[in-house]
């Protein structure tokens, strides 16, 4: 048949169809496409018998189910399209929603089915959150925009969740949000179905949480003098001289957690001890270990100044706040912290050293847990139970204690091999106080690097874990730390769309996990979260690189874009890209020096931020290098050198994968340029943080040799003044050599007075560079 005419004819069939059925074209769409549910359901299927939702459907509630559910739908439907809909029973079999519970049909906790007919819609709930989940569904398939009548997808959806804990982690010391603001969030927290807020109340920033018997909490641990402008690795230190603070009493307190209960959402307090208390200290001096003064901390960090843990007035102030605290939260969890809390005062006070002798304890670490085991006692005679981030797993942890494990996954492991619940939240994978992007023009962030793609990727159960140790794993959550999140729309920024992320790997069923799916499911929520007054960014659909040997082991550069509309277009001479700059098809062979910029483009116009790299190629680019010492940490440890060569330089962020760190230990490298060969340039970069904990080498030494074996000193550097990257170039008399050894001696120890002081200095280097 020919086009136009089967395209008519296609089109009269879709009329009487139309006509047949009554319930319009959208229902045909829904079944040709993905339900654009957040988390994905455990198993959904479509049909092509909708519903129609309009003035006339009734809203019927079964026995059991309380009133603020329906409540609350009603609103959402309201606010999103203008529709009314009644809430009182009705004789009618048809276009009314219905609601009820039925344990036996639905056998999960929280777990529910949606079905979605022509002549009605039934959500069946478990318990009353897994009703409350079917209502957040099916709101999440009802368009935001004014409409008389909303054409709902027919569908058979069954849904449970994969893990009991599916958290979200607010930092408020740092920065502190109104409650109508978190509220707001909450609304937002329960729309994709995550049960958990974690509410950190207290550090050594600020105490933002009234305690009645302790006024000065209030008064003076509330409020700092003034807050650090820029990142706390930028030197010197810049403040805006504002005085910052605040708490939230009582009674917004008790507001808070009624209105997330309504949402099914329960909120875990965290009162930081024995660490991180230097706002509680400046306002009660006497409990620490030197007595003071102290003061509420004005820059981000470490203290020295914890809890004296040989006091008995710490306990006993510590245990009157936590009763004060357990009456408000009803949950049955306090977090007490527990984390980043150094001995150097324990180690030298004398009521502490004192506590190590009649406690029989080893040192300080067994110190820290004994602080923690009595505290958990107490929490026991309240009704609760003990979590913590995973050092409390130092010295021995107490009996039913729950691990948050954060500095990574083994924590986590070994907590759950001791039978502990556990909590997955390790920074790298789902902190969100970590850089989107890496793009130098992106908003300032903590560190790290941490896009939508692999948050989304992250596995919350180990393999390392037997199924009865997995069992264990109770769930997951992402964490906000606020220090560089002064607002409620920095705040969403970092956070949305990663979050919804969250939300699927913690609801979800793994085996389904399919990443352009869900980016697909995002940017139909992107209009949601706006409705709901969130603005969430866009970085996911920005430029992305790739980065391997090719020919020659020369660099291979791969452009990616998610980005569903618009050209990719890129040049390789520094400039701009125009409407006319070559459209990005295949990866970039680099074989010489240059710097790739790429932007995507609708017509004429750039949509997004532009993309850039520069390389440098020079004899070394590609070459095989060796080291003496393999590098540590998450700086290229256990992965591949040729990043050393491969002519790209790393960044001040140093979280693009160009450093490679060493920790305590010398860095010696060895270039074999293949034969032997005039130089008479060498180079690399050295970063400078002493507040990252990262000290250029005391000296610097590149060498030559034409055998492997005899080598002579060409160049030696021992001042590194610049605070961030240090360029190293040298340019020597020209000397024949085919073997090029780095040596870089580490600092070793952080010096006294430093940040971090007793610990070991990282050393970072990047490329190394022979021409």
């Amino acid at each position: 048949m020919h086009p136009t005419r089967l395209a008519t004819y296609n089109r009269w069939i879709l009329l009487l169809l139309v006509l047949l059925g009554g319930v319009g074209m959208a229902p045909m769409g829904w079944a040709q496409a993905a339900l654009p549910i957040i988390p994905r359901p455990v198993q959904a299927t479509t049909t092509g018998q909708g519903f129609t939702l309009s003035s006339h459907t009734r809203l019927v509630v079964g026995q059991g189910l309380p009133d603020h559910q329906a409540a609350s739908f009603r609103q959402y439907v309201r606010q999103t399209t203008g529709l009314t809909i009644e809430e009182k029973p009705t004789k009618r079999r048809t276009d009314v929603v219905l609601l009820q519970l039925d344990s036996a049909a639905v056998p999960q906790p929280e777990g529910y089915t949606l079905t979605i007919d022509r002549r009605r819609v039934t959500i069946t709930g478990h318990d009353a959150a897994g009703v409350f989940y079917g209502l957040q569904t099916l709101s999440q398939l009802i368009p935001t925009k004014p409409a008389d009548r909303v054409m709902l997808p027919g569908c058979t959806i069954t849904d449970y969740p994969r893990f009991a804990y599916r958290g979200m982690h607010l930092d408020v010391s740092r920065h502190m949000f109104p409650v109508d603001t978190l509220k707001k969030w909450l609304d937002v927290l329960a729309f994709y179905k995550i049960n958990t807020f974690h509410w950190h109340l207290t550090d050594d920033q600020g105490w933002r949480i009234e305690i009645k018997k302790y006024p000065r909490l209030q008064t003076v641990a509330a409020f700092r003098d003034e807050t650090l402008i820029g990142h706390k690795r930028d030197l010197p230190h810049r403040f805006d001289g504002q005085r910052y603070g605040g708490y939230y009493s009582q009674d917004d307190v008790r507001d808070l957690v009624r209105y997330a209960a309504q949402r099914h959402i329960t909120i875990i307090p965290e009162i930081e001890l024995p660490g991180h208390a230097s706002a509680a200290l400046a306002a009660y001096p006497e409990l620490g270990c030197t007595g003071g003064p102290y003061h509420t901390a004005t820059f981000w960090g470490v203290f020295d100044d914890v809890y004296c843990a040989g006091n008995e007035a710490t306990f006993a102030f510590l245990t009157d706040v936590l009763d004060e605290v357990a009456a408000l939260f009803p949950g049955q969890y306090l977090h007490i912290g527990g984390d980043e809390c150094p001995k150097t005062r324990w180690k030298v006070c004398p009521k502490c050293q004192r506590r190590i002798q009649e406690e029989h304890l080893r040192d300080e670490r067994e110190l820290q847990s004994y602080f923690v085991r009595r505290i958990s006692k107490h929490l026991a005679t309240l009704n609760k139970r003990l979590l913590g981030w995973d050092e409390i797993l130092e010295g021995g942890l107490p009996p039913a204690a729950t691990v948050m494990s954060w500095t990574g996954e083994q924590a986590g492991i070994e907590a759950a091999r001791l039978g502990h619940d556990v909590v997955m939240t390790p920074e790298k994978q789902v902190y969100l106080d970590y850089f989107q992007t890496l793009y130098p023009t992106d908003s300032l962030a903590a560190g790290g690097y941490t896009p939508l793609s692999q948050l989304y990727r992250y596995e919350p159960v180990p393999a390392e874990l037997t199924p009865a140790q997995a069992r264990h794993v109770r769930g997951v959550q992402a964490n906000v730390w606020t220090e560089y999140m002064p607002t409620a729309g920095k705040l969403e920024y970092m956070v949305f769309p990663r979050l919804l992320a969250l939300a699927e790997i913690a609801w979800s069923p793994p085996s389904g996990r399919d990443y352009p799916a869900f980016l697909q499911r995002v940017r139909t929520h992107d209009s949601v979260l706006r409705h709901r007054g969130v603005a969430p960014s866009r970085t996911y659909d920005w430029v992305t690189d790739s980065l391997w040997a090719g020919p020659r082991n020369l660099p291979q550069l791969q452009l990616r874009t998610t980005a569903p509309a618009g050209v990719l277009r890129f040049t390789t001479d520094g400039s701009a890209p125009t409407p006319q700059s070559p459209v990005y098809q295949a990866p970039l062979s680099i074989a010489r020096s240059c710097v790739v910029q790429a932007a995507v483009f609708e017509g004429a116009t750039p949509v997004q931020p532009v993309y850039r790299r520069e390389f440098t190629v020079g004899l070394s680019t590609g070459k095989p290098v060796t080291l003496a010492h393999p590098p540590a940490g998450s700086y290229h440890q256990g992965r591949s050198l040729w990043g050393m060569v491969d002519g790209a330089a790393g960044s001040p962020r140093y979280n693009e994968g160009q450093w490679y760190g060493f920790s305590g230990t010398d860095l010696e490298a060895t270039l074999d340029l293949g034969a032997v060969q005039q130089i008479r340039t060498l180079g690399t970069h050295v970063l400078n943080y002493h507040w990252q904990k990262m000290w250029p080498p005391t000296a610097l030494v590149f060498a030559v040799s034409t055998d492997g074996v005899h080598y002579r000193e060409v160049y030696r550097q021992t001042d590194f003044p610049k605070n961030g990257i240090n360029p190293v170039r040298a340019t020597i008399v020209p000397v024949s050599a085919r073997y090029v050894r780095l040596t870089a001696q580490n600092q070793g120890v952080v010096p006294a007075g430093e940040y971090g002081a007793g610990g070991k200095a990282w050393l970072l280097v990047d490329e190394l560079f022979v021409n």
